[in-house]
């Protein structure tokens, strides 16, 4: 890559002075400046040493711009110094060549072998049993998604996990519920038992769920014994009471029935489904262990805690004085089981922000087990917020079903393609419209910074000439018309032989250098676990493929050989902007 080569002409300058400091690679850091006439490339390296040499800046870089300047090849065609930065001007010649050898990778541009094959688990989406998935669910199951796809883009072996929610005293309210006015939806509960599906008019959904789960709560409020039953029949559960047990895994099967058709429609997957309840087993011994060596202990009120001072933590309760489990308990268990089976090298978690504390106290935890032989990182991210900026929700105050936001975009992008379109076949125009709403939904989760909210507008996400997964998926279909119009009898003429001598416009040579960052752009992807660079590389190759669109006869090109490379052009940014927008997790379209 362009930009190690440069990093590298940097490093070994600074070795050839004595008594300078010395910097590892991923130390240096080389950046495009604003203004294209300060060079293509430039690296601030003089304002770090400046200080350390007792030297100006501009003094320290035009210093090394002179010394650069005898070792530099001939592909840099120039290194000069300004305000105290190194700029670096890169020729047309190693542009074009750059170009070529991208076009020889026909769509593996890109890929790389940092990871050789170490193991990465990504823990993403993790939906609650008996709860229907809502807008919340969307932001780490697409951010996770992508991150799995960038990672094994640069050869790790992910393993992507989908860590349910299906245990907790939550459990024992909803069978209260359930046990309590299920009568209202047909007989007892033992005919629910016996009769399992529902009759078609009172099929049990997750949706009915939610509603007796809510409904606990609002009864709660009068009837405050209602929290007492809930402990009690959660108990049961724990203890294997066979009915409460009965009645958890048929909760726990309609509902994964319905994940996997809402994951299905986002083409998302997942290697292992192993949630909460998979690791209940684990708890008590693992609890007595912990007392046993002295790392939890009692406190108030009879629960089990381990204090997290020296770490300037709050005590981490990991059972309640009932004896009842808590989630930090089974996450603990869960890593426990995570490194002994797949000692990975990284365990990223895709939670939110409001879960920041947990997690903290979790590796604090991992660390006195000295479990800490993986990179435990928490991946997290903001709310997702209506155009009012506030958390999007029902008039009733309830999360936004997942479901119903992902029919209400393909809803919106069929009235587009149907103004857009209108004659063609109605299975294509879903097609589209449903391809272009997922596009769209996806691109508003992960063009943003993911510690930051996202103020959701349909309008903008669904604009197709904005910043938006539709104007990204319309420039690419653009890019495959001419591809399709100019057929195959170029590719032939070429013969294994490609002339780019002709590609020398403004617009040209900007998206070959956009080209050449392509693979850095994956790197920093993984570094940072984010995906709001990507996607704003995709965004402005998108930009620069329409400005060359606009100002560039291609087809209609009397010289064959401008023309043939121009559609060399086209080729290798189409190719590019497929793979960055499906490392996004979003599908193209040859056609809008």
């Amino acid at each position: 890559m362009i930009k190690d080569l440069l990093k590298n002409l940097v490093i070994k300058t600074l070795k050839s002075q004595k008594n300078w400091p010395s910097f590892d690679v991923y130390e240096i850091t080389i950046e495009k400046p604003a203004n294209q006439q300060f060079g293509d490339y430039a690296t601030n390296i003089a304002f770090r040493l400046a200080k350390q040499l007792g030297k100006p800046p501009q003094e320290i870089a035009q210093f090394l711009a002179d010394e650069i300047s005898k070792i530099k090849p001939a592909e840099i065609v120039k290194v000069e110094a300004n305000d105290g930065y190194v700029n670096f001007f890169l020729s047309s010649e190693l542009l074009r060549q750059s170009l070529a050898d991208i076009y020889k990778t026909r769509g593996s541009f890109g890929k790389l072998n940092i990871g050789r094959k170490q193991k990465i688990i990504v823990e993403y989406s993790q939906p609650n049993i008996a709860k229907q998935m809502h807008i919340g669910h969307l932001r780490t199951t697409v951010l996770g998604d992508a991150l799995a796809n960038i990672y094994e883009m640069l050869g790790y072996k992910v393993i992507r996990w989908n860590y349910l929610g299906d245990w907790g005293t939550q459990f024992g309210k909803l069978i209260t519920a359930y046990k309590l006015w299920s009568v209202q939806l047909r007989g007892s509960a033992s005919k629910y038992l016996e009769a399992e599906p529902l009759s078609n008019k009172k099929q049990l959904t997750i949706r009915v769920l939610t509603e007796l789960y809510v409904k606990f709560h609002k009864e709660l409020k009068e009837h405050p014994e209602l929290e007492r039953q809930g402990q009690e029949e959660f108990a049961k559960l724990e203890a294997s009471d066979k009915e409460n047990h009965k009645l958890w895994e048929w909760f726990r099967k309609l509902s994964i029935k319905e994940f996997e058709n809402i994951y299905k429609t986002l083409g998302v997957n997942f290697d292992i489904w192993l949630g909460e309840s998979n690791f209940e087993k684990d708890l008590k011994p693992l609890v007595n262990d912990l007392r046993k060596r002295e790392i939890a202990e009692i406190g108030e009120e009879g629960a089990i805690i381990i204090k997290l001072d020296r770490f300037n933590l709050p005590p981490a309760l990991i059972q309640k004085a009932d004896g009842a489990s808590l989630y930090l308990t089974r996450d603990i268990a869960t890593l426990k089981y995570r490194l002994a089976k797949y000692k990975p090298a990284k365990l990223l978690y895709v939670v939110g922000n409001e879960q920041s504390l947990h997690f903290e106290q979790l590796f604090m935890i991992a660390k006195v087990l000295d479990l800490n032989t993986s990179q435990l990182l928490h991946i997290k991210f903001g709310l997702v917020l209506g155009e009012d900026k506030k958390k999007m929700s029902t008039r009733e105050g309830e999360a936004i079903p997942l479901e119903e936001v992902v029919e209400k975009a393909i809803s919106l992008a069929r009235d587009i393609v149907e103004k857009k379109s209108p004659n063609i076949a109605e299975k294509e125009k879903y097609h589209i419209a449903q391809t272009v709403a997922l596009g769209a939904l996806k691109y508003e989760m992960l063009k943003e910074h993911r510690n930051s909210d996202i103020v959701f507008s349909w309008d903008k996400m669904l604009d197709f000439s904005g910043n938006s997964a539709p104007y990204l998926q319309y420039t690419y279909a653009r890019l495959s018309s001419i591809l399709q119009k100019a057929g195959w009898t170029w590719r032939l003429s070429l013969q294994g032989r490609l002339n780019l001598s002709k590609l020398g416009e403004k617009t040209e040579l900007a998206i070959m250098k956009h080209l050449l960052d392509f693979p850095e752009v994956i790197t920093d992807s993984a570094r940072t676990n984010l995906t709001n660079n990507l996607a704003l590389y995709v965004y402005e190759l998108a930009n620069l493929s329409n400005q060359f669109y606009e100002t560039s006869p291609i087809l209609k090109d009397d010289n064959t050989s401008r023309r043939n490379a121009r559609l060399v052009l086209i080729q290798t940014t189409a190719s590019v902007l497929k793979s960055g927008l499906n490392l996004l997790g979003i599908e193209v379209l040859n056609k809008i």
